[in-house]
């Protein structure tokens, strides 16, 4: 099993008193802290600005209306600290939600993860770790239904670059991308390349141009 690579001090607001608790003590188990545990998203900048934490982790879902106040919450606090880590957790694929959740501070350092990749240990820690260290990590599952979904600007890319975006928008490195499809990490490196520019994305620093060429995937 993983050992932290770092301890993290973690804002954990989720409604659910099981889960909640499970992730307590599973986070507790690899050496990370929670130091708020909170049901809903009324006090969840509050609990930020206290203990300022290296990472939040929040359910999209929580009450009072049970819509996307988890979600709402990690946008305005990635608006006034667009470097906050978030890790969101949602019980459905929703495809708007993970857009909405890059477009908050530079895209960088944010995480979308179905509720089932918790009890998936070892991903549910690497996933944090990533987007702790500012990392950002789509859920496999939402990467695959986008690809069933058309693909309007992603025309231009041929099968093998798609296949290689997917990875870069789980949040991939290229050397791991390179060990997937058993091909060398310049190959990796030149088929990002030609998306960036496929996609026709601003000159920019290379990390925020991954983010913008993974939310165009998530668009499209």
């Amino acid at each position: 099993m993983p050992t932290a690579a770092r301890p993290l001090r973690v804002v954990l607001a989720e409604d659910s008193v099981l889960l909640r608790e499970g992730l307590i003590g599973l986070l507790a188990r690899f050496g990370h802290e929670v130091v708020a545990a909170l049901g809903d998203a009324d006090g969840l900048r509050a609990a930020v600005e206290e203990h300022d934490p290296d990472i939040v982790v929040t359910d999209v879902r929580m009450p009072p209306g049970f819509q996307d106040e988890g979600l709402r919450a990690a946008v305005a606090l990635r608006a006034e600290r667009p470097r906050l880590p978030v890790l969101v957790l949602s019980q459905y694929v929703q495809r708007t939600y993970a857009a909405d959740l890059l477009d908050a501070g530079d895209g960088t350092g944010v995480g979308y993860l179905l509720k089932d990749r918790v009890g998936q240990v070892e991903e549910f820690l690497d996933a944090l770790t990533r987007v702790a260290d500012g990392g950002t990590v789509v859920d496999p599952e939402v990467v695959r239904r986008l690809l069933r979904r058309h693909r309007d600007p992603l025309e231009a890319l041929t099968p093998r670059e798609r296949e290689v975006l997917a990875l870069v928008a789980e949040g991939h490195s290229n050397g791991e991308i390179a060990r997937r499809l058993v091909v060398t990490e310049a190959a990796v490196g030149k088929h990002i390349g030609n998306i960036l520019g496929k996609l026709n994305l601003p000159p920019a620093e290379d990390t925020h141009r991954r983010v913008l060429a993974v939310l165009t995937y998530l668009r499209a």
